[in-house]
């Protein structure tokens, strides 16, 4: 088995802004997690537990060098996020 991701893989929290996202964002990071952007459509420019969050997975990837996401996002959403995400080239995508 190959070990996925380690301290220095840049993460970005899709869904952060929500109330699950925001949650688990905080223990992620607790964990020492190393969360560089969140992603919520028309809520960037705000900054959750102090990562910055973006409207587009493009716009995250590019300002942050993401490469691993984690999703917190209502199921009806997931399909389209998930191709989101396969677009902006992050390799290593959880989906909670």
């Amino acid at each position: 088995m190959s070990i996925l991701l380690n301290k220095g893989t840049r993460v970005l929290v899709q869904g952060i802004t929500g109330n699950i996202g925001s949650t688990q964002t905080r223990w992620m990071l607790q964990y020492g997690t190393n969360i560089v952007a969140g992603v919520t459509p028309g809520r960037g420019c705000r900054e959750v537990e102090g990562v910055p969050v973006f409207d587009s997975v493009a716009e995250a990837v590019a300002e942050r060098q993401a490469e691993a996401s984690v999703f917190f996002v209502p199921a009806p959403f997931v399909k389209d996020t998930l191709f989101e995400t396969v677009d902006a080239a992050v390799r290593l995508i959880v989906v909670v």
